[in-house]
Protein backbone atom coordinates (compact mmCIF):
# COMPACT_ATOMS: atom_id res chain seq x y z
CA UNK A 1 0.00 0.00 0.00
CA UNK A 2 0.95 3.54 -0.91
CA UNK A 3 1.15 5.76 2.26
CA UNK A 4 1.73 9.60 2.53
CA UNK A 5 3.85 10.46 5.82
CA UNK A 6 6.83 12.14 7.58
CA UNK A 7 9.91 11.29 7.24
CA UNK A 8 11.94 13.04 9.67
CA UNK A 9 15.52 14.98 8.85
CA UNK A 10 17.23 17.86 10.69
CA UNK A 11 19.41 18.40 13.57
CA UNK A 12 18.79 16.99 16.87
CA UNK A 13 16.20 19.04 18.36
CA UNK A 14 15.82 20.66 15.76
CA UNK A 15 13.05 18.58 13.45
CA UNK A 16 12.30 19.08 9.85
CA UNK A 17 9.79 16.58 8.18
CA UNK A 18 9.78 15.91 4.90
CA UNK A 19 6.21 14.84 3.38
CA UNK A 20 6.69 11.91 1.31
CA UNK A 21 4.93 9.47 -0.39
CA UNK A 22 6.21 6.08 0.40
CA UNK A 23 5.66 2.62 0.47
CA UNK A 24 3.85 1.15 3.91
CA UNK A 25 6.78 -0.89 4.18
CA UNK A 26 9.54 0.72 3.98
CA UNK A 27 11.22 2.37 6.85
CA UNK A 28 9.81 6.12 8.13
CA UNK A 29 13.34 7.78 6.82
CA UNK A 30 13.79 5.34 3.84
CA UNK A 31 13.09 5.06 0.37
CA UNK A 32 10.47 7.25 -1.14
CA UNK A 33 8.64 7.57 -4.44
CA UNK A 34 8.50 11.39 -4.39
CA UNK A 35 8.54 14.28 -2.07
CA UNK A 36 5.49 16.92 -2.28
CA UNK A 37 5.91 19.02 0.68
CA UNK A 38 7.77 19.64 3.96
CA UNK A 39 6.57 20.51 7.50
CA UNK A 40 8.81 22.74 10.20
CA UNK A 41 7.61 22.17 13.48
CA UNK A 42 10.15 24.97 14.66
CA UNK A 43 10.13 28.01 11.88
CA UNK A 44 10.11 30.89 13.66
CA UNK A 45 8.58 34.59 12.66
CA UNK A 46 8.18 34.99 8.68
CA UNK A 47 10.15 31.59 7.49
CA UNK A 48 7.45 29.15 5.84
CA UNK A 49 6.47 26.46 8.54
CA UNK A 50 4.46 24.38 6.03
CA UNK A 51 4.40 23.51 2.53
CA UNK A 52 1.87 20.91 0.24
CA UNK A 53 2.13 20.44 -3.45
CA UNK A 54 -1.98 19.89 -3.62
CA UNK A 55 -1.93 18.69 -6.91
CA UNK A 56 0.61 15.80 -6.43
CA UNK A 57 -1.66 15.10 -3.11
CA UNK A 58 -4.75 15.19 -4.98
CA UNK A 59 -3.30 12.68 -7.63
CA UNK A 60 -1.78 10.40 -5.60
CA UNK A 61 -5.13 10.26 -3.43
CA UNK A 62 -6.77 9.88 -6.52
CA UNK A 63 -4.53 6.82 -7.46
CA UNK A 64 -5.18 5.18 -4.31
CA UNK A 65 -2.63 6.39 -1.65
CA UNK A 66 -3.57 6.73 2.52
CA UNK A 67 -2.35 9.62 4.46
CA UNK A 68 -1.30 8.85 8.25
CA UNK A 69 -3.14 10.63 11.07
CA UNK A 70 -0.75 13.93 10.96
CA UNK A 71 -0.56 14.10 7.20
CA UNK A 72 -4.01 14.28 7.06
CA UNK A 73 -4.23 17.33 10.12
CA UNK A 74 -1.58 18.87 8.55
CA UNK A 75 -3.55 18.99 5.11
CA UNK A 76 -6.48 19.81 7.16
CA UNK A 77 -4.38 22.91 8.60
CA UNK A 78 -2.86 24.27 5.49
CA UNK A 79 -6.22 24.42 3.39
CA UNK A 80 -7.50 26.26 6.88
CA UNK A 81 -4.71 28.65 5.98
CA UNK A 82 -5.14 28.77 2.06
CA UNK A 83 -8.73 29.82 2.69
CA UNK A 84 -8.30 32.42 5.55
Amino acid sequence: MVVIRLARSGAKHRPFYNMVVADSRDRRDGRFVERIGFYNPVAAGNAEGLRVATDRLAYWQKNGAQLSPTVARLVKQHAAQQAA
